[in-house]
């Protein structure tokens, strides 16, 4: 179901001058003065911006904010302490408004009219995935005018809960548009599932299962996830390679080549608190009976163990055995990236039947995860060929007062909440959701207790782009800044 792309190739896809077959007809007949491109390849190109979005500065950022990696040097370090400017983000605004929203309205204008609803489902998920993200990151942002520039030349900044009721009606077209439609896209358009409408589906209501627990509609979002992703080979992932500047993982590049040296997971201040939870040496491990985290410590973070890993300060992993190394670490060179997994799927039903006040249920589904985690999960081959995985089924007295998980004595249910929550900040490593989760429990008993960066607040969202503030007299004055607060967490 997962595509190796060729990404340096994919602008000239978009701008193709050859001739192609394709879902839309009445192109330009010469092919070397083309002003239109095919559908397909618009496509493409729409669901490699998408991926950007998760994947660079947004994905690093969020990571550093979120306590699981640290700026040590340049502007990085500036970024550790919530110093980040209008500019940093306008590459990744342009991804998300240029190579994401526009395209895909560009691709709907073609597909629509021809009734290919196959290719209009996935692009109308693949739209709310990518705004849904944007969203979550930057509060208020133009969605209903954006990206039509014929009829909206300033589009209005939409407010943030309104956008997540319309990404989930987008959503649900998307579904039906999958459900009704009988359009075969041309093999490799589809470089996240290969054009399979079973996984999409399952892809786009885990989907709406995130955007309901961001906005705390919690019986809304456990309905969601009983439709959603059930099985790990049911993950959406982008998948990488091995060819330096083409298709190597964005995470390896910048770790190792563009910007070696200016992200790692422990400073002159101490280690970041995800190190802390998974490293069995420090006194805030997560560890116990029936958990050995050693295995995700190494697959995590080079330097974890000496006997295993280049000795030195803990760093992301970037060991890859394309480059000669006998370990492939969590950020290798051609490690895939995770956009909409199995293991955010059962960790929201775990987490949503709790807060339903389905004790039970909770329990069983944390434990259905920590069974896929024993049996290996999401943890390179390599790894596992050296760890033992232990990651036992938890009961119910494990959670009550004086339990292994309730040391402290707080009500079973929160411990059990406490310790999902927990489990999806471990799981969620490197990626944005994970600073979803720790915004909306923030200050809760279930919440992750970080401590500030520089400062005495935490950071709630991204600043707009620069360009966009300069070109859109509709955009936010004064600019809200990283430690202003944002809709859904108010």
């Amino acid at each position: 179901m997962k595509i190796v792309l060729n990404y340096s190739l994919l602008t000239l896809f978009i701008f193709s001058l050859s001739a192609c077959e394709g879902l839309v007809e009445d192109l330009n007949d010469d092919p070397n003065n083309a002003s239109d491109s095919p559908a397909e390849l618009i496509f493409t190109g729409m669901q490699l911006a998408n991926a950007t979005t998760h994947t660079g500065l947004t994905a690093r950022l969020t990571a550093m904010w979120t306590g699981q990696m640290k700026g040590v040097d340049r502007q990085w370090g500036d970024f550790q302490v919530y110093n980040v400017g209008t500019s940093n983000f306008t590459t990744m605004w342009d991804q998300v408004y240029y190579g994401t929203l526009r395209n895909s309205r560009i691709v709907l204008d073609k597909v629509e009219p021809q009734g290919f609803r196959v290719v209009a489902g996935m692009t109308k998920v693949t739209q709310a995935h990518c705004i849904g993200n944007a969203t979550s990151l930057w509060g208020d942002i133009p969605f209903t005018e954006a990206a039509q520039i014929e009829q909206f030349e300033f589009p209005l900044f939409d407010n943030q809960m309104d956008i997540y009721a319309s990404l989930q009606s987008l959503l649900d077209e998307g579904i039906a548009d999958l459900a009704e439609g009988t359009d075969i896209p041309i093999s490799g358009t589809d470089i996240y599932y290969n054009a399979d409408k079973a996984s999409w589906t399952a892809a786009a209501y885990t989907l709406k299962a995130r955007y309901y627990l961001d906005t705390k509609q919690y019986d809304l979002a456990l309905q969601a996830a009983e439709d959603g992703i059930s099985s790990f080979d049911g993950s959406m992932y982008l998948e990488h390679g091995t060819t330096n500047d083409v298709d190597q993982n964005f995470y390896w590049d910048f770790l190792t080549t563009s910007r070696a040296g200016d992200i790692a997971a422990a400073d002159a201040q101490g280690e970041a608190y995800l190190v802390t939870l998974l490293d069995p040496a420090n006194e805030n491990y997560r560890g116990n009976a029936k958990t050995d985290e050693a295995a995700r410590f190494n697959y995590y973070y080079l330097g974890a163990d000496q006997a295993l890993n280049t000795p030195g300060t803990i760093e992301p992993n970037t060991l890859s055995l394309s480059q000669g190394d006998t370990l492939n670490g969590m950020f290798a060179q051609n490690a895939s990236f995770p956009l909409i997994t199995y293991q955010e799927n059962i960790l929201t039903l775990a987490e949503t039947s709790v807060r339903m006040g389905d004790f039970d249920a909770g329990l069983m589904h944390l434990n259905e995860y920590r069974a896929f985690l024993s049996e290996g999960g999401y943890i390179d081959d390599t790894y596992q060929e050296h760890f033992t995985l232990v990651y036992e089924p938890y009961i119910a007295e494990d959670f009550a007062a004086g339990g292994m998980e309730n040391m402290d004595n707080i009500f079973d249910n929160d411990a059990l909440l406490r310790e999902i929550v927990e489990e999806r900040y471990v799981t969620f490593y490197g990626q944005t959701i994970a600073w979803n989760d720790e915004r909306r429990t923030r200050g809760s008993v279930e919440g992750i207790p970080l401590t500030p960066n520089a400062g005495t607040e935490l950071p709630w969202r991204f600043v707009y782009s620069l360009d966009e503030i300069n070109g859109n007299p509709n955009a936010p004055d004064p600019v809200p800044g990283p430690l202003e607060n944002m809709t859904i967490y108010q």
